[in-house]
């Protein structure tokens, strides 16, 4: 699966638009869009920081 299109799946799995994705990881909109778009490619480690965020703020907030 290319990077673009993890980075897209994991935004989508949080039902956000890519302005809201973009406040949530603190990454730049225009990088994000750019990334998604396939005019840049992000490091291959990328897609798996973002899911490792999103996977620790789920567990945080579910032990609230």
């Amino acid at each position: 699966m290319d990077i673009a299109k993890t980075i897209r799946e994991l935004r989508d799995s949080m039902g956000m638009s890519r302005k809201e994705f973009s406040e949530y990881t603190e990454i730049p909109l225009r990088t994000l869009e750019d990334w998604e778009a396939g005019r840049r490619t992000p490091p291959a480690y990328i897609p798996r920081l973002i899911a490792y965020q999103l996977k620790y703020d789920e567990l945080v907030n579910n032990k609230e």
